[in-house]
């Protein structure tokens, strides 16, 4: 089947038809096939638009550089959170991978992004980069002053799993100068970081 063919597919109704369309252009992509799938993330099919974001998760590494481009430089809304997702795809397709400095620094540019969708979007894919993305995240809940994304930090440490996220929720969760739904959230993430780092250990 032609790339032509195969990305046609990823519009299909049928979910099985589209995951394996998905597995075959990851199999047989050649120099285009990355900026083709980018290239999607305006679409207005949103089946079709997740479906690219899948693949682009399936190819993984070799994806990064172009979808980061997308995420920093698109002026499209749609396009840069849509790759968020596609960065946070990569890091659940590919949990063993040392999430690349290239990916991580665009996330964390992309926190700043004046548009919610696309400043959420890029910590909830934080959130899936595990230790490596600590750091960031804590830079940005301690200079960020917009609560939204304040709120969707303490959430993404719950599921990073690293102890030292015990230390910055309690602070979060103890500071009376802390916005009261932060607070909220981070005596939330408290209890999940628990669920989550018990069940690393039983791993």
């Amino acid at each position: 089947m032609t790339t032509d063919t195969l990305l046609a597919q990823l519009k299909h109704p049928n979910p099985h038809l589209r995951e394996r369309a998905m597995l075959e252009i990851a199999d047989t992509r050649d120099e285009n096939t990355i900026s083709q799938l980018v290239s999607i993330l305006d679409d207005e099919d949103v089946t079709y638009r997740r479906a690219a974001v899948k693949a682009l998760g399936v190819i993984g590494e070799d994806a990064v550089p172009s979808v980061v481009d997308a995420l920093l430089h698109s002026d499209n809304v749609t396009v840069r959170g849509s790759a968020a997702k596609a960065l946070a795809q990569i890091a659940i397709n590919y949990p063993d991978l040392a999430f690349p400095k290239v990916g991580l620094q665009g996330l964390k540019a992309a926190i700043n992004d004046s548009n919610p969708v696309v400043h959420i979007a890029a910590v909830m894919a934080l959130g899936q980069m595990g230790t490596s993305a600590f750091e960031i995240l804590v830079e940005s809940l301690n200079t960020t002053d917009n609560v939204a994304v304040q709120v969707a930090i303490v959430n993404a440490l719950a599921s990073v799993g690293d102890p030292r996220c015990i230390e910055v929720l309690t602070t979060y969760a103890n500071d009376e100068n802390v916005d009261e739904y932060v607070r909220e959230s981070a005596t939330s993430s408290l209890s999940r970081l628990d669920l989550v780092m018990n069940y690393q250990r039983r791993d």
